[in-house]
């Protein structure tokens, strides 16, 4: 088994980067805006995609469509482009510079009595910071005074900046599933600070599912979305302080606790099974082989979120989605079965593991 699909975290941010447009006759004038950065970016030129922002609000084009509905826009064409294996992960690395640097040429607003102070920060080890940077943008051009701490924010030094600021929310931004143990511990803990908090990103599901299991104080699809919640009033404090397993009493049958703490094992396990059962695979490259062994962490990674959560929709969402990337590169999805049979082989005394395995094989089948 060799998916090459090492690089998944690479593309969550791009299919996730910007919102709905404002207004049908604001998404006509910033799609040929958007049409002139897509050529910056395809170019590396950010001297040229800075030129596009001003000459773009030059023209009229107010700030938080330039932000949203271009920017925005030519990052999530940037996450389509990669998957359909039209664009390497370089060339995507270099778009989304080139896109915050984009973000770098807006105006900076500044409020003479700002509408109150956000904290906006993505969950410890969620390092695609675009998005949520995306929220904080938004949030200053309409007036609010935005704390934005960045990528990969560690949940004790989260909470130190609340005490000291005292924000009136805080926004948590995750892209990938298998950060959503890391987002409810911060969201539990954010909460015990005094403050309430507003989740977004792909990782908490395309309707939000996650943030309401995870007690989240409420959840956005988008920066405008965010925007337009914080605007309509306060959100609602948070709870008493509590514990993670009384949001997911599931939890209780240690599933999710041994398969995580064994997950470097299972890893190693499988793809030692691969090489004493299919002889292909003991003639890997070292490159080869280190791609699958990657290959086959994301795997237990995105079970292991999905038994966090008890959402096996997690983990067959994302063996589909491979397999329709790995489609794009030649690799048939049946490539994905043997590593599956091998883990579940691993996993028997774990009944939800299986069963999400099972889920997952009949999932791929459907692509075949």
């Amino acid at each position: 088994m060799n998916l090459h699909t090492a690089d998944v975290d690479d593309r969550a941010d791009e299919h996730h980067a910007g919102a709905r447009p404002s207004s049908p006759h604001a998404d006509e004038r910033a799609a040929h805006w958007a049409d002139r950065l897509w050529s910056a970016v395809l170019a590396g030129d950010t001297h040229a995609a800075v030129d596009v922002v001003e000459d773009a609000l030059g023209a009229g084009l107010d700030a938080e469509a330039v932000l949203l509905d271009v920017i925005g826009a030519v990052q999530r064409r940037v996450g389509v482009e990669w998957a359909a294996n039209r664009m390497s992960v370089a060339g995507e690395h270099t778009a989304t510079a080139i896109n915050d640097r984009a973000i770098a040429a807006l105006p900076v607003h500044r409020p003479g009595a700002p509408r109150g102070r956000v904290t906006v920060a993505c969950v410890d080890q969620e390092w695609h910071a675009l998005p949520a940077r995306l929220v904080a943008e938004t949030l200053r051009l309409r007036g609010w005074q935005v704390d934005y701490l960045g990528a990969q924010v560690p949940t004790a030094h989260l909470i130190g900046h609340i005490h000291r600021t005292g924000p009136d929310a805080v926004c948590l931004s995750s892209s990938l599933a298998t950060r959503l143990p890391l987002a409810h511990r911060a969201i539990t803990a954010v909460q015990a600070a005094g403050a309430p908090v507003m989740t977004g990103g792909l990782a908490f599901g395309a309707d939000g599912r996650y943030a309401r299991l995870l007690g989240a104080d409420a959840w956005a699809p988008d920066a405008r979305a965010a925007a337009d919640r914080l605007a309509a009033g306060p959100l609602p404090r948070p709870a008493p302080a509590h514990q993670v397993i009384d949001d997911l009493p599931h939890l209780g049958d240690q599933e999710y606790t041994m398969v995580a703490s064994s997950s470097a094992r299972l890893v190693r396990d499988t793809f030692h099974a691969l090489q004493e059962r299919f002889s292909f695979v003991r003639d890997y490259t070292d490159e080869q082989r280190e791609r699958t062994a990657e290959d086959l962490a994301h795997i237990v990674d995105f079970l292991t979120a999905a038994l966090y959560v008890d959402a096996p929709e997690i983990f067959t969402g994302f063996l589909a989605w491979t397999a329709d990337v790995l489609a794009a590169r030649g690799v048939p999805a049946k490539a994905l079965m043997p590593g599956l049979d091998l883990l579940e082989e691993q996993l028997r005394d774990f009944p939800r593991a299986r069963d999400y395995i099972d889920a997952g094989r009949g999932a791929l089948t459907t692509r075949l």
